[in-house]
């Protein structure tokens, strides 16, 4: 091989090598929780563990009619959607707070966690109870680098889960027709890092497929849960408060 074809050979390894470089280091800007992000788990059949499975569901939800009494348990599913760190449409519990690192100035740091849980109870039109639990050890960031420091000024190892419960009923009036959103706020106590704080969680909600499907953000300030934002390597400086945001999926119990 000429002088000419080994530095070209060589300059390809190196720009390979760096991707994957830049790939681990930083992980795809993910987008907000969303109810139109979500719905596309059920308009592609994603989760299914095959079409003939995504067939019979959708022939059954079909037979049974639009679901107009919501009544009863449902608990939280994860069998809904995928969890892509990018783009996830399945269920996912996480934060979003402002940052500004040396590298690329202000950007948002990500957390999310798909490992939740839990389950709320609706009487008519009223949503009388709701605990969710989230799995913070499973936890990632958009940043894999900053993961297990996200970890620490959590607290994860000595509170690895983090709780929401509903404090005060809520009533919607009417079960949404299949398509349509309903907004409301959930009042509750969350519990990070072992400390409870009362918050407020703007809720968006739609029918979807017989199931139901709830996305809502809450402001939050660190130093209610006494988290320390970790400031380290590329990190020049990290906002105090950020967003709490989940996307649930619930089947019935």
């Amino acid at each position: 091989m000429d002088a000419k074809k080994t530095i070209a050979a060589v300059a390809a390894v190196a720009l390979i090598a760096a991707g994957g470089v830049v790939w681990y280091l930083n992980r795809p800007a993910p987008e907000a929780a969303s109810i139109d992000n979500a719905l596309e788990a059920v308009a592609d059949g994603e989760g299914a563990d095959d079409d003939a499975a995504t067939d019979d569901a959708a022939s059954e939800a079909a037979e049974a009619g639009p679901l107009t009494d919501v009544t009863g348990t449902w608990s939280v599913t994860t069998e809904i959607g995928t969890f892509d760190f990018a783009d996830a449409t399945a269920t996912f519990a996480g934060f979003r707070v402002d940052e500004e690192l040396n590298t690329v100035g202000q950007t948002e740091a990500v957390g999310r966690t798909p490992a939740v849980s839990g389950d709320l109870t609706i009487d008519g039109t009223t949503l009388s109870a709701a605990v969710i639990e989230a799995d913070f050890t499973q936890m990632v960031s958009d940043i894999p680098r900053r993961d297990s420091a996200m970890m620490r000024a959590m607290g994860v190892d000595a509170n690895p889960t983090g709780t929401f419960t509903l404090t005060e009923p809520v009533d919607f009036g009417e079960v949404p027709e299949e398509g349509t959103s309903i907004t409301f706020d959930a009042v509750g106590d969350l519990t990070v890092n072992g400390l409870t704080v009362p918050t407020t969680f703007a809720m968006e909600a739609q029918v979807a497929d017989g199931n139901l499907l709830v996305v809502g953000t809450a402001p939050v300030t660190f130093a209610d849960f006494e988290i320390t934002a970790p400031q380290a390597g590329p990190v020049v400086s990290i906002d105090d408060n950020g967003t709490v945001e989940v996307q649930l999926w619930f089947t019935a119990a």
